[in-house]
């Protein structure tokens, strides 16, 4: 057993009350309103005991634990519950999941989905909730027996007896444990003795997702309730004057049209005020409304430049020189090696602005009164919402409720909550509850976009092809794409890293795996290169590289482990059998550090009517300890999908700040003929503390694309996307 402190979540669980039918709470306000989904087994009970803010037990022995953080497909709703369940240890099959309430005061810990930091920040608090429940459930039977706790023994739902011959379940003792505090010290589980996590278990909502049960922000209605939707200036620089907005009222179904000002948007999206003033229409449909929004009439006003994408080429070829500096390290001394280097390989890589485009579009809910605010929708980070619109609209945050429903693809689009600010404002303009909608084209138009980023990479070889410098200069929009303490920092002697940012009007956000999905792309397509140049195996080069970290670290502290980054390595040279040769096939490898977990693909590639057709890919991955099999392998295959379909066709371009496409239609997304074949997945096994998963997975599948097509074409990539002219080298075979 592992014994951990519960100080600092103390004030979660030590809020001990009596609750309703005898039971106990601690602490928590949970919203829930999920619909159990048990199909078999334990009846539903007539009586349910709070045990904690994450538990409640049934007489029956029915389980309901609470999943804290919005579930956006990351498969959290399954696997947080997982870990509870664990240390609670009740049979799964006897477990309800449901969507808990924002409530971080009482919950002290992030509700938030991003960064792929849900399990790793939540890990202990989780743990700790399953073991308290499990510790107060054997106190109550202890207390009953006249028995120490010690006697006891409690697993799947049963408390018995260690050396007697009583026995009771969790449902039969849960109402005697009101009042029983939570000791100093719990005892977790050890690793190894898992039972629950590391298992493969299906979606806990898979059969409503499949079978349209109300889910998602979409799906959300309320009696009495209006619709709203918006119209943004058409161009970024622009802001709305006046508009006929009585032409406007007069239209079948509309009630209201008017400007709102959101005044407060999120910090970091936008660079100017202007693009919170937006159009408004309220009406009792959203085809009404998408008729009413055809028949505006808007004054616009310019208040800064408008940008294009010629315009945006070349303030990053200036700004990778001249850019503000966010950070840069230097090891050695870069410049005197390059100079007595036998050999120099120097490229330039380059990824444009893509949208997000998630398939449930943006909306939100919003009940707003004189002096209260109800929010409900999808959101990635719901106290920051909470927050923002509390600031807004001048009121207490605790006058602010947000409820979380399941989110219909996020990637980093929902962690700005433009849009929730945005029905509240208009609801309390209009003085009703609103549900606003966006259109696609509302989205793809005015997103937060993924920035446009420039890295050149540079190596300097030996005559005996060792590689003795190393340098990289990146600049992009809003944040630069450099990270300078990641490989290969620690693994050169003489390495220089310097991450630069470039200004822009249009509004840029995260993107799954912020700037890592375009500098893995940038770094392991020039590492291959560079082992070309060499003579070397590029798996081989890698593993050099990762040896010299690990025994010769140089400079500051590099963020990665050296050895389970070489690990991933081995692990996916075995799998894929690398080295073999393939009639027809060509292979590209990558290996991958972010979100604190490790990465390495193989990819084989086939050319199939001169189009490129990915055959297989192989996936090796650390990430700590894996809670659900399923999910996480599925969740790493989604990302390589993602990253592959991206890399190949992703573009938005822009004309006199207005973005090209606004649809589907103008716009390519991978296809699911294009997607690859199989896409196999390991996880190494070992007791660490589990990290991130929903992003690391897409970052490596660039570079084990664009290394796999340097292999069937002859040609390097050095420019996403890769089907498209902006390949200098490209054939035709290879266009869409």
């Amino acid at each position: 057993m592992t014994f951990i402190k519960t100080q600092h979540n103390r004030r979660s669980f030590l809020k001990v009350t009596a609750a309703a039918g005898g039971g106990m709470l601690i602490g928590f306000n949970w919203l829930t309103s999920c619909t159990p989904a048990v199909e078999e087994g334990v009846a539903i009970p007539n009586e349910w005991f709070d045990i904690n803010g994450y538990i409640k037990i049934g007489d029956t022995g029915l389980v309901t634990i609470y999943s804290p953080n919005p579930e956006i497909g990351q498969n959290v709703m399954t696997s947080m519950p997982m870990i509870v369940a664990e240390e609670l240890d009740v049979p799964w099959e006897n477990v309800v999941v449901e969507q808990g309430m924002l409530d971080e005061d009482s919950f002290d810990n992030p509700q938030f989905a991003g960064g792929s930091l849900s399990i790793m920040l939540s890990w202990d608090a989780l743990r700790m909730a399953g073991a308290a429940g499990r510790r107060m459930l054997l106190e109550a039977a202890a207390k009953e027996w006249g028995v120490a706790v010690s006697d006891l023994t409690a697993s799947e739902g049963m408390i018995k007896e260690v050396n007697g011959t009583r026995s009771i379940d969790y449902g039969a003792i849960a109402s005697r444990a009101v009042g029983i505090e939570v000791p100093e010290e719990l005892e977790l589980k050890d690793p190894k003795d898992f039972k629950l996590i590391g298992t493969f278990q299906k979606n806990v909502e898979g059969p409503k997702v499949v079978t349209g049960k109300p889910l998602f922000g979409l799906d959300f209605k309320r009696e009495g309730m209006l619709y709203a939707m918006i119209e943004h200036p058409p161009a970024f620089g622009m802001k709305v004057t006046d508009f006929n907005q009585d032409e406007i009222k007069g239209m079948d179904g509309v009630t209201d049209a008017f400007i709102i000002d959101t005044a407060y948007a999120d910090e970091g999206r936008f660079d100017t005020n202007a693009f919170n003033q937006l159009i408004a229409i309220v009406g009792n449909s959203t085809w009404q409304l998408m008729q009413a929004k055809k028949a505006i009439k808007a004054n616009w006003e310019t208040v800064s430049p408008l940008e294009n994408t010629g315009s945006h080429a070349a303030s990053l070829a200036r700004d990778i020189e001249a850019g503000t500096t966010q950070e840069e390290r230097t090891d050695g001394d870069p410049e005197a090696a390059f100079a007595g280097a036998a050999k120099i390989i120097e490229r330039t890589y380059t990824a444009p602005i893509i949208p997000h485009n998630t398939l449930e579009p943006m909306n939100f809910f919003a009940h707003v009164t004189a002096d209260k605010a109800e929010l409900i929708g999808p959101t990635q980070t719901p106290n920051n919402l909470k927050e923002s619109t509390a600031k807004m609209l001048g009121i207490p945050p605790e006058n602010v409720s947000v409820a979380m429903t399941r989110i219909g693809g996020g990637f980093g689009r929902r962690l700005y909550t433009h849009y929730g600010l945005e029905a509240a404002a208009i609801s309390k303009q209009a003085g009703a509850p609103v549900k606003l909608v966006y259109t696609r084209e509302d989205d793809m138009t005015q997103g937060t976009y993924r920035p446009a980023y420039r890295s050149t990479y540079k190596a300097g070889l030996d005559e005996n092809n060792n590689l003795i410098a190393f340098s990289v200069k990146g600049v992009g929009f809003r944040e630069g794409p450099v990270f300078p303490n990641r490989f290969p920092a620690g693994a050169i002697d003489n390495y220089h890293a310097i991450k630069r940012v470039s200004p822009s009007n249009i509004s840029f956000g995260a993107w799954r795996a912020p700037r890592s999905h375009f500098t893995a792309g940038a770094e392991q397509s020039f590492l291959d290169e560079v082992a070309e140049a060499a003579g070397k195996d590029p798996i081989e080069l890698r593993l050099e590289l990762f040896e010299r970290a690990k025994n010769n670290p140089v400079g500051e502290k590099y963020e990665y482990d050296a050895d389970r980054y070489a690990g991933v390595l081995k692990m996916v040279k075995e799998k894929a059998d690398w080295g073999e040769e393939k009639p027809g096939i060509h292979r590209g490898v990558a290996a991958y550090f972010c979100h604190n977990s490790y990465v390495a693909q193989v990819m084989d590639l086939a050319m199939e009517n001169g189009r490129p057709k990915v055959k297989k890919v192989w996936c090796a991955v650390d990430c700590g300890i894996v809670i659900n099999k399923e999910g996480a392998t599925n969740i790493i295959q989604g990302g390589v999908v993602d990253g592959i379909g991206h890399a190949l066709y992703s573009e938005l371009k822009f004309e006199n700040g207005v973005p090209a496409s606004n649809n589907f239609n103008s716009y390519q997304l991978i296809r699911h003929s294009q997607a690859p074949e199989e896409i196999e997945v390991f996880f190494v096994e070992n007791d660490i503390s589990p990290t991130g998963l929903g992003e690391p997975g897409l970052p490596p599948a660039v570079a084990a694309l664009a290394n796999a097509m340097y292999k069937a074409t002859g040609q390097r990539y050095y420019h996403q996307p890769f089907s498209t002219s902006n390949q200098e080298q490209e054939t035709e075979a290879l266009k869409g």
